[in-house]
């Protein structure tokens, strides 16, 4: 007896927190809105739709733009003090962790892989250092946020993003080691955070390192805190620079800039560090309708950039799939992007 109601409070508990009892409200484009079940979304998912779930958002609020009162340097001005920390960073740790991460069997959002996978990810970004807290959503996976803060303009913040969470294409509950998307700008992300908690560096404006979950739902855990920050006072965001994969390069390589669903001026400084901090070039390139989560922070009015990994979208023929497998990722070329996202939280937080 005992059993059975252990079973039934495990399957009460797993149905409350399942996204997908409703139906959820899919936007497919800038006008194409429609009520979905999970079988529907599913299908999104195998037929490479992209999409945002926008069930919980404040419509008025994500139809309108917020005007940006904050500054942004218009060019690299810390060469002095970034480049010798560029020595710092080392494969060391991003090998270790998407290790681990590639071990489960999938980090899909809804259920308990996610969950897993996601406390295990905030153990370790806990035990580097900073203000670390759990976003929860109404979801299993809960996203990451660590906080480094800044000194004279405190409430200006600049954010530094991955997304956490893997699936598989033809099956959401299938394998999905999800090495290269998104676990290379995951593990990109940690290790710049390693880097810039071990400097000491004081900045002026404070910086946040966000792990989201839920991505490729619609991304929906960049879109539940971007709403939330955008929705309060303070603290102000600057910019967010999304690394969402960058450990497959094209041959040969260089830092796709993604020209759409972006802010110009940020782009514009996110070249000029690629320029300043690797030794690659740049190559624009349009990405689509909710490519990735900076779409997320775009449709609040808060500047956003992202660098892939190539120059083309689709090279990575592995994603969401089992072959997006450890032994894929070049982490030569992922350092390069830890580079680009110091030198830009750098920068753009300015040093007192």
């Amino acid at each position: 007896m005992k059993v059975i109601l252990f079973i039934l409070i495990i399957l009460g508990l797993a149905l409350a927190n399942n996204i997908y009892n409703d139906k959820r409200l899919i936007s497919l484009g800038d006008r194409e809105q429609e009520w979905m079940d999970e079988w529907q979304i599913n299908k999104l998912i195998k037929e490479k739709r992209r999409f945002r779930d926008i069930t919980d958002l404040t419509l008025p609020q994500i139809n309108s733009r917020q005007s940006v009162s904050t500054n942004i340097p218009a060019k690299p001005t810390y060469q002095n003090i970034i480049t010798p920390l560029l020595k710092k960073a080392s494969a060391e740790m991003p090998k270790t962790i998407l290790k681990e991460l590639t071990s489960f069997p999938n980090r899909y959002f809804n259920d308990e892989n996610g969950l897993k996978s996601s406390e295990y990810l905030f153990e370790i970004v806990k035990g580097i250092g900073g203000n670390v807290t759990k976003f929860t959503h109404k979801f299993p996976q809960s996203s990451i946020i660590a906080r480094i803060e800044g000194e004279s303009l405190a409430e200006e913040t600049v954010i530094i993003s991955a997304h956490q969470d893997s699936i598989n294409q033809m099956d959401h509950q299938g394998i999905a080691p999800g090495a290269d998307d998104d676990g290379s700008g995951t593990v990109a992300i940690l290790e710049t955070f390693r880097v810039l908690i071990q400097s000491n560096i004081k900045l002026k404006r404070s910086v946040e390192f966000h792990w989201y979950a839920g991505e490729e739902g619609g991304l929906l855990g960049s879109a539940d805190i971007a709403q939330s920050y955008a929705l309060r006072k303070k603290p102000t965001v600057v910019a967010d620079l999304h690394l969402d994969m960058v450990g497959f390069p094209a041959s040969p390589p260089a830092v796709g800039i993604v020209t759409d669903y972006t802010d110009n001026a940020t782009s514009e400084l996110l070249r000029k560090i690629v320029g300043a901090y690797t030794d690659l070039p740049t190559a624009d390139f349009t990405c689509g309708y909710a490519c990735s989560d900076h779409a997320s922070w775009h449709e609040f009015g808060i500047r956003s950039a992202i660098p892939f990994e190539s120059q083309h979208l689709d090279y990575n023929g592995n994603i969401h799939t089992p072959a997006d497998a450890y032994e894929t990722v070049d982490f030569d070329h992922l350092l390069k992007y830890v580079n680009i996202a110091l030198g830009f939280a750098i920068e753009v937080a300015g040093i007192e």
